[in-house]
């Protein structure tokens, strides 16, 4: 196996790497990730192509990570690393005081980090897939659909049956019949087609500041808060971009904090204490599994009738 390209990241503080990056895995059978005894992989699409990605430690908790990436994409990646381990995170001004079960989750996780990983269209693309089902739908719909037309990984990632997501044009020729069969209405579908139109202008908006990459982001028709805070979370490492709108999570974060499940105007009531640091809040209590007990009926996922953006 070649070595591809290595760097060694040298880390501010203690990196919980598996913690950090477990965000962008997309369910278990995620054909873009995969997890094994050497080190957590990607095959994820760049601007400059794409890349298999490799992140080793000595130890769950290290701060020094190895890195390898194969593919065009290799040297972009690298670039980018000590971002996605969560390097240019701030913690500053956190102040995880204001409720014991956030202060003892920032204890047990004092290394996590918001990671970025600077892929917009990539993140955006699964996210569209993901508004309004369950995740056990949508991740299989995004399963299906990477490996039907993604392309194998470089490098080693390819014998490990890695795929890379398809690009642009890729996805903007995924003819209507296969996304119903991912289980993908019609209504998400075209949120795709018209926003990887623009890939090139939405990946710029990862180097502009928070209020012009919203904007540009949220001009786009289908896309809305929801989907806004799931790319600014993984894509531009914004550490107050809450998933209000989610089926679960205000009522998950309502349920750790008073007892009682809350809605979206609840929620914002409920992270007031930690502006700035709202989803720093979100995830650590993710990351402790603090979820209310499911009780309810499972959402089913349309086939036939579009969905709003949200």
């Amino acid at each position: 196996m070649s070595d591809g390209v290595v760097r060694v990241v040298r880390a501010a503080r203690p990196v919980p790497v598996a913690a950090v990056l477990s965000v962008f895995r997309r369910g278990g059978g995620d054909p873009t990730s995969r997890r094994d005894d050497t080190g957590l992989w990607f095959a994820w699409r760049t601007p400059d192509g794409p890349v298999t990605l490799r992140l080793t430690a000595p130890r769950a908790v290290a701060e020094e990570v190895t890195v390898q990436a194969w593919g065009s994409g290799a040297s972009w990646m690298l670039e980018q690393v000590p971002a996605l381990l969560g390097e240019a995170d701030d913690p500053s001004g956190f102040d995880a005081g204001h409720h014991r079960l956030v202060a003892e989750e920032w204890r047990r996780h004092p290394g996590w980090r918001v990671p970025r990983s600077g892929l917009v269209v990539q993140n955006l693309v699964a996210s569209v897939i993901e508004q309004k089902v369950t995740g056990k739908e949508a991740f299989a719909g995004y399963r299906r659909l990477v490996r039907r037309f993604g392309e194998p990984a470089p490098g080693p990632g390819e014998a490990m049956r890695l795929v890379v997501p398809p690009t642009p044009a890729g996805w903007a020729a995924v003819p209507s019949w296969e996304w119903l069969a991912a289980g993908v209405d019609p209504g998400r579908s075209r949120t795709v087609a018209a926003a990887v139109r623009y890939a090139g202008r939405l990946e710029e908006c990862a180097s502009m500041p928070r209020d012009a990459a919203h904007a540009r982001l949220t001009a786009l028709p289908g896309i809305g808060r929801w989907t806004w805070a799931e790319v600014a979370q993984r894509a531009l490492g914004l550490a107050d971009e809450v998933s209000f709108g989610d089926y679960h999570v205000a009522k998950d974060i309502g349920w750790a904090l008073t007892g009682t499940p809350v809605d979206d105007d609840g929620l914002a009531e409920l992270l007031e204490p930690w502006a700035g640091h709202r989803y720093r809040v979100q995830r650590l209590l993710e990351l402790g599994g603090h979820h209310r007990p499911r009780r309810g009926p499972r959402m089913s996922t349309p086939t036939h009738l579009p969905v709003r953006g949200r």
